[in-house]
């Protein structure tokens, strides 16, 4: 009896490394293919402008009016230029708003901006009202009902509902080949964990795409490579710490919600205001909380112990900055909103100071940078904040030691391999023993090593899954940074523009961080790798970002920020 249950097991370890063998190529294949299915219509769409109205000028020619905020002046950079002398370079902005009423908004120019022969400061506009800007007198014509519904036909389709079923399946397929690797190597006691973290996932996807039919939109690319990166999150977790796959699955579920509702706050402008608002003072109250409550690991008070929980705070107010960042063009113009945000950010950087979160710091401080430049335009302000963030890490590097530390072991980890470099010289010789294709589910050894799901897990997924796998990863987040920037010029509101290029901004940036720090070509500062480091806040964050790159699409029936056409149309 004993000898056949050791022919049993003998035949089981056999088949299971024959499947593990097949596993390690089938998933970069399926992996490359999906990628491709959803990057494509993301990075291919036509970028077509849309008239919201015209303007009748004096010698009979129609300025066409492309966006919902369009600033008037004699700067070159305006989206309606009038070269006259009395005309101010920023003069005023021309706003549409969703029920497609109109108004205009003197920016504060010295000839001022008159409606029908008298002055304003913000003026509803009527068809047929006289505009003067500057003595240069104008006719607003919007377009009409129908041909805004003729515009919104006209407008890019998304992906149709059979491509996205098809992506989902693809998913679905790379997953549960992922769950049976993982089912054929793990412990029996860790089965219910794997199967819970990996079947939640494809449960909410599926969950989620049927809302979106309900919603009738279309679009799914961005939501399924973001599911795709959480699976890989997931699987790096079922290697090193399997027992907490229920507690991130949960944060997922919690970060899909959070996506849902700043998705939903977006969809009406004068809502998100308000949203606003909210978001600036949780931003500054969340790191507030933490640095009363915060306890303190490895140097940086960044961490909220709630009964058996902890949290990082500073992860939810990125979404808070980005969302206070974020501003309609009536008052970007106002250089007071300016000053109030740029101490806004300066209050946020400080309270991270002094809990000596600088990784963090840095990336709140780059967010910061995009946000400038968005609302100013001006380079200068730019190399300015450069400079003071070079004087202000120099000061953080000589009243925060662990900070000092890491930079002192940049570069030079393989002369210290068992104490400051003993991270990254493991993640590097891990790196490179799972080669292309890796070694296959719990096959690798930095699983042994702290943090290899959460600081380091992009070298975790390159050892069990390999380095092809672990650049598909990098390329999801590159793709939602180079669809923002495709989006951004055909927005229709600055808000959508500044919200979607400063989050996708803090993704790619975050990735950056974490996979070159890994490797040792920028320091090591421990931020995560979004949707893939162990962390419930770090989902949650991640998502909330998210939100604000699908609120950018402008494709038919694609993003919440567009209303759909009336089913009568």
């Amino acid at each position: 009896m004993e000898e056949l249950f050791n022919a049993l097991a003998g035949a089981q370890d056999t088949l299971a490394a024959e499947y593990i063998g097949f596993l390690r190529f089938a998933v970069p294949v399926i992996t490359a293919l999906l990628l491709l299915r959803c990057v494509l219509p993301l990075l291919t769409f036509r970028r077509e402008p849309e008239i919201w109205a015209w303007l009748n000028m004096p010698d009979g020619t129609q300025v066409p009016i492309t966006h919902w905020e369009n600033v008037i002046g004699r700067s070159k950079g305006c989206d309606v230029t009038i070269d006259f002398p009395t005309v101010s370079r920023n003069h005023a902005v021309l706003t549409r708003y969703d029920d497609g009423s109109w108004t205009i908004t003197d920016l504060s120019s010295k000839a001022g901006t008159e409606v029908n022969g008298r002055k304003v400061q913000i003026c509803a506009l009527k068809n047929k009202d006289r505009i003067s800007i500057g003595g240069v007198e104008m006719q607003l014509q919007p377009i009409t009902e129908r041909q805004e519904e003729r515009q919104a036909q006209l407008r890019t389709k998304a992906a149709s509902g059979w491509d996205s079923v098809t992506n989902l399946m693809l998913l679905t397929i790379l997953q549960c080949l992922m769950l049976l690797g993982f089912l054929l190597k793990a412990e029996r006691s860790d089965f219910l964990s794997i199967l819970q973290g990996f079947g939640g996932i494809v449960l909410c996807q599926w969950l989620l795409y049927i809302f979106y039919c309900i919603i009738r939109r279309q679009s799914f690319e961005v939501e399924t490579m973001a599911f795709f990166l959480c699976t890989i999150g997931m699987a790096a977790i079922a290697t090193v710490k399997p027992g907490e796959t229920v507690k991130q699955l949960i944060a997922l579920v919690l970060g899909v919600v959070l996506f849902l509702v700043i998705g939903w706050s977006l969809r009406d402008l004068e809502r998100a205001k308000v949203f606003r608002y909210l978001a600036v003072a949780a931003g500054v109250g969340f790191l507030l909380i933490t640095l009363v409550f915060g306890t303190e690991y490895y140097g940086a008070k960044n961490w909220l112990m709630i009964g058996g929980l902890s949290l990082q705070p500073s992860e939810l107010s990125k979404v808070c900055f980005v969302f206070a960042g974020a501003s309609t063009m009536d008052r970007i113009m106002n250089k007071r909103n300016l000053i109030l945000f740029i101490g806004y950010s300066i209050v946020i950087c400080g309270c991270l100071a002094l809990m000596n979160d600088f990784g963090t710091a840095l990336i709140f401080f780059c967010a910061f940078l995009v946000i400038a430049y968005l609302r100013s335009g001006s380079v200068g302000t730019i190399a300015l904040a450069i400079t003071a963030l070079g004087f202000a890490g120099v000061l953080a590097l000589k009243i925060a030691p662990h900070a000092l530390q890491r930079f002192a072991t940049w570069r030079h980890v393989w002369e210290d391999p068992l104490a400051g470099g003993y991270q990254q010289t493991r993640a590097m010789m891990c790196i490179a023993s799972g080669g292309l294709f890796g070694l296959g589910p719990e096959g690798g050894k930095l699983q042994y090593v702290f943090a290899a799901d959460s600081d380091i897990v992009f070298a975790t997924v390159s050892e069990e899954w390999g380095l092809l796998m672990a650049l598909m990863t990098v390329l999801c987040i590159a793709v939602f940074g180079f669809f923002v920037i495709r989006t951004a010029r055909v927005a229709r509101s600055s808000f959508y523009s500044i919200g979607a290029c400063t989050a996708a901004s803090v993704l790619v940036i975050q990735t950056i961080l974490n996979c070159l720090g890994t490797v040792d070509i920028l320091p090591f500062t421990g931020v995560t790798f979004p949707f893939v480091s162990n962390g419930g806040t770090s989902m949650i964050g991640a998502w909330g970002l998210l939100a604000f790159v699908k609120a950018a699409d402008t494709r038919q029936n694609a993003s919440f920020a567009v209303r759909m056409m009336k089913k009568g149309a």
